[in-house]
């Protein structure tokens, strides 16, 4: 029998039932095998050798149906032959735990026991939200084992058979798989001003508004992390900037005040003012940018008052910028002991750089120093991640207001990797924005996961109360390898997984719609989420759910255009005209999706480092090492272009990856790695000018082109090329 009849092949399961052949099975259950081993010498084409060796001895048996165990004996045999006694022991030793396992749940009571067991801890109810709530050291010594089942009750138990071997066999990646019988959202952007305003609580108690700026910090800290609780992924401010300026403003006006009474302490002036009439005027203040002579109506004409009044408010001023900096201090300290000290706690995102007003300024400009100085041992610290928005007339040009905010954060992106850049006038960033509503300008996540676009109410195409529903992936290159002969068929296949990964997110949001106000006391009681405000605590959370988005994201198109077209897109117009071609029709079926369900479906280019090598890994063992496509560590992020490829020619590289950011409403991103070679101190601050010089360049290019979000990345030593024009 031929390998091109294999698919003619019938598998008898243990309990008698029958399934098509699938190779892809084979490969997975050997390279489990051999990761089960810790021998660094063994690699992909270890697994691939096998996997080859027992699909030809398959083939030929010239049967038509095949026990499952016969094929395991298969692998065994072909294990012990060449060698890997290691595995094969490890492999046996493996199957004859398995074989126990069934024999002890052919106990119908202890397997109904047990997943009773699992339903009672992993569909939360009311009854016992306090009990696994209040776990604390036990739960973060148990999450490992905890996340552990919570998959296997997930793809065994929750999510359609076709789906959850789809996701194990690599074709999708379904991303925090752990969190789905939780019925957890991914993650959303928080209003911190809309918690500070209203107060809000936490588990033992209350917490009213916020009366000065340090206190702003730390509640803005309390709010990450009571939300982080009721969710599975990142965190994200979108407007922090504006957000803390009424802390300013109000740290300013204490300050302000004080001042005043420690003069008025020591001077005979207190006889001549209206204390009460400067209380009434300090109180109407709603900035710290105002004209001092303002209050000299209260001097009488005295000139020494005047000059009181003056002192007053440069001190009241400096003291207050002060102030902010201790604040943004703690809060970066306090973040990076969050990510730290907690295991499941994910980075922050905050979003700054587009609030003009002083006080918006002292806070973009304390917080940007923050990260320059670094935590302790001048280390850079982790989290936040500080997207800056760039904006005409607000922050990018010369003469704009916030340019010199704009200028620092330029300079900290040399010596700094968290600092990325938005585009709000993008053409698609653009479109939803209204002149002067901050809550119009699109928010970003660190994944590049982009907030704006709402198909359910376009009067809330706004940022904040919003954010990701769930995300998962789909495996490009797998699809390429597969139909690399007819391209008709890939197309065909790509239709298949998404109609799948649209059935999977909209089974997933069936299970996060029935969850209950209770079972997020943060993120829904405390009404962080968008119109949460008017649920009660039993009600479901499928009507406010509606406004999150739900990611079909995608990697490895560089690797897809290559099998495809034997090019990648920086190669070849016409692999570049095929790529958009692809991302093109992922982006119709997503609106295709949007309007026949009346839900946030959208298409992302995925960022995630370990689901590319996860997948490079499954194809390598399925397909062996091909040259460019599965031959590296990792496949290719999203639709980047890898940088090492581009040499001299970054502007290139962004005309070429500017149009999937238009096609990529669910999240997109742009990386460019710039060199730093110097090693004497004198010459690393020429260095630093030439890279301060040079991103102000790249980031103009982008805006230019078009781009909607993007990271530069400076590399110390050689770098791996120098970027010129």
């Amino acid at each position: 029998m031929s390998e091109e009849n294999l698919l003619n092949i019938t598998v008898v399961k243990r309990d008698g039932k029958k399934v098509s052949f699938d190779g892809t099975k084979i490969a997975i259950a050997i390279k489990k095998g051999f990761d089960s081993v810790e021998n660094e010498k063994y690699t992909e084409d270890d697994i691939n050798k096998i996997y080859n060796e027992v699909i030809s001895r398959i083939s030929r048996l010239e049967k038509e149906k095949i026990k499952i165990e016969e094929i395991q004996d298969l692998i065994e045999e072909e294990l012990k032959k060449n060698n890997y006694l290691d595995v094969y022991k490890s492999f046996s030793e493996y199957r004859e735990n398995r074989a126990q396992s069934r024999e002890i749940f052919l106990d119908e009571k202890r397997k109904h026991k047990f997943l009773k067991a699992l339903e009672k801890l992993g569909l939360k109810t009311k009854e016992n939200v306090e009990v696994i709530t209040d776990n604390k050291n036990a739960m973060q010594t148990m999450s490992a084992y905890g996340s552990t089942v919570s998959e296997e009750f997930a793809t065994s138990y929750l999510i359609k058979k076709k789906i959850s071997d789809s996701h194990e066999n690599g074709d999708i990646h379904i991303h925090n798989l752990d969190f789905y019988p939780m019925g957890t959202t991914e993650s959303s952007q928080i209003d911190i001003e809309k918690l500070f305003t209203d107060g809000f609580a936490t588990k033992n108690s209350s917490i009213r508004e916020p009366q000065n700026i340090f206190t702003y910090s730390i509640l803005s800290i309390i709010a990450i992390s009571g939300n982080q609780k009721d969710q599975d992924s990142e965190q994200s401010i979108p407007n922090f900037d504006y957000y803390m300026a009424k802390g300013v403003l109000k740290t300013f006006k204490k300050q302000f005040r004080q001042t005043i009474y420690d003069i008025l302490e020591y001077t005979d002036y207190d006889k001549f003012i209206a204390i009460n009439g400067i209380e009434r005027e300090i109180e109407k203040l709603y900035t710290i940018d105002f004209n001092i002579e303002d209050f000299y109506k209260f001097t009488r004409g005295a000139e020494e008052l005047k000059r009181m009044f003056r002192i007053t408010y440069k001190n009241a001023l400096e003291k207050t910028n002060n102030l902010v900096y201790q604040a943004m201090e703690a809060f970066v300290h306090n973040l990076n002991s969050l990510c730290t000290e907690n295991r499941n706690a994910k980075f922050t995102t905050i979003n700054i750089g587009t609030d003009t007003s002083m006080e918006g300024r002292i806070i973009t400009l304390n917080l940007l120093k923050c990260l320059e100085e670094g935590i302790g041992n001048k280390e850079k610290p982790i989290s936040p991640i500080t997207v800056f928005k760039i904006k005409k007339g607000t922050n990018f040009d010369k003469n704009d207001k916030n340019y010199d905010l704009f200028e620092k954060a330029c300079k900290l992106a040399i010596n700094n990797k968290n600092i990325y850049f938005s585009f709000l006038d993008s053409t698609y960033n653009s479109q939803k924005y209204k002149e002067g509503d901050f809550n119009t300008e699109v928010a970003y996540f660190e994944n590049g996961a982009r907030i704006i676009d709402n198909v359910v109410d376009e009067n809330k195409e706004i940022a904040p109360g919003r954010g990701v529903l769930s995300t998962t992936t789909i495996n490009l290159p797998r699809i390429a390898l597969k139909h690399k002969e007819n391209i008709d068929e890939f197309f065909s296949e790509l239709n298949q997984k998404l109609e799948l990964v649209k059935d999977q997110l909209l089974e997933r949001l069936e299970i996060q719609g029935n969850k209950k106000v209770f079972n997020f006391p943060f993120l829904m009681k405390e009404n962080v989420w968008i119109d949460s405000e008017k649920l009660k605590e039993d009600d479901k959370l499928k009507k406010v759910l509606k406004h999150g988005i739900m990611r079909i994201s995608f990697l490895g198109l560089n690797e897809c255009l290559i099998v495809l077209n034997g090019k990648n897109h920086f190669e070849s117009k016409e692999s570049q005209k095929l790529g958009l071609k692809i991302i093109s029709y992922m982006r119709e079926k997503t609106e295709e999706f949007s309007k026949k369900y009346n839900l946030n479906f959208t298409i992302a280019g995925e960022n995630d480092e370990n689901i590319a090598k996860e997948f490079m890994e499954f194809d390598r063992v399925i397909f062996g090492r091909i040259k460019d496509v599965t031959d590296k560590q990792r496949y290719t992020k999203s639709f980047e272009i890898p940088n090492e490829e581009i040499k001299d020619n970054y502007l290139k590289k962004i005309e070429i990856e500017a149009p999937y950011h238009e096609l990529t409403n669910g999240g997109h991103i742009t990386e460019i790695s710039i060199g730093n070679n110097s090693n004497t101190n004198a010459s690393n601050n020429n260095n630093n000018n030439n890279n301060f010089t040079l991103i102000k360049e790249i980031l103009n290019d982008m805006y230019k082109k078009d781009i909607g979000f993007a990271k530069i990345i400076s590399t110390k030593g050689d770098g791996p090329f120098w970027l010129k024009k």
